[in-house]
């Protein structure tokens, strides 16, 4: 069953948060949409910054204030709302496999025996992390731009090497929380995602019939 419709069968009030319109919505003057913009991302982030740098959970095991690429994905999911590379299902997916990517390669290289050795060629590590991402989310239709820097973080950046396997739920909840706040703001005066799955298929154009002579 199309996911349109399973939407449909929802309470209004319920399928509106997630994305469902009965009749495509009319557009927003451009001045309302740098507006609402403007309000998601700063709302997005924030509560991102706030959860990872005020929870003592969060702050006992070094994670982060926030996975720096999250600010690129801010301004696809509240600047680029209406593109696919910015759908929950590339989201929340294309960081997660990235974020897997990049640590299963890095753990392989930390596998070299001189730590010495190992820190000379975390580059090598990141580039080849970055590029196995992508494929990985050309295969399963998850592409999402910001999670290949997501694939980069284990070899870049000790704060996020440090994290080791914890970063893959780290990954997953700061993609929730991005995900929660565009449902909330995008879906007042915008809608949200334009598809959670896969993009709905054009509808087939009527055969044209000659006119009577």
């Amino acid at each position: 069953m199309p996911e349109q419709s399973l939407l449909a069968r929802l309470p209004r009030w319920l399928s509106h948060w997630l994305g469902y319109r009965p009749d495509p919505p009319k557009p927003l003057p451009q001045y309302l949409v740098w507006f609402w913009s403007f309000i998601s991302a700063f709302c997005g982030l924030s509560v991102l910054q706030a959860l990872f740098n005020y929870s003592q959970y969060f702050i006992d095991r070094g994670v982060p204030g926030i996975i720096a690429s999250y600010g690129a994905s801010a301004v696809l999911v509240f600047g680029a709302i209406e593109s696919p590379l910015a759908q929950p299902r590339a989201l929340i997916f294309g960081h997660f496999l990235s974020a897997l990517v990049g640590v299963c390669i890095t753990k392989l290289f930390s596998l070299i025996p001189d730590e010495e050795r190992f820190n000379s060629v975390r580059w090598l590590a990141a580039s080849l992390s970055s590029a196995i991402a992508i494929v990985v989310m050309q295969i399963t239709q998850t592409t999402h731009p910001p999670a290949g820097a997501t694939a980069l973080l284990p070899a870049t950046s000790d704060a996020v090497w440090n994290l080791s396997w914890y970063f893959l739920p780290v990954t997953l909840l700061s993609s929730t929380m991005i995900l929660a706040v565009a449902l909330l703001v995008n879906n007042i005066q915008r809608r949200y995602p334009t598809f959670w799955i896969a993009p709905p298929k054009p509808k087939a154009a009527l055969p044209q019939t000659n006119p009577p002579k």
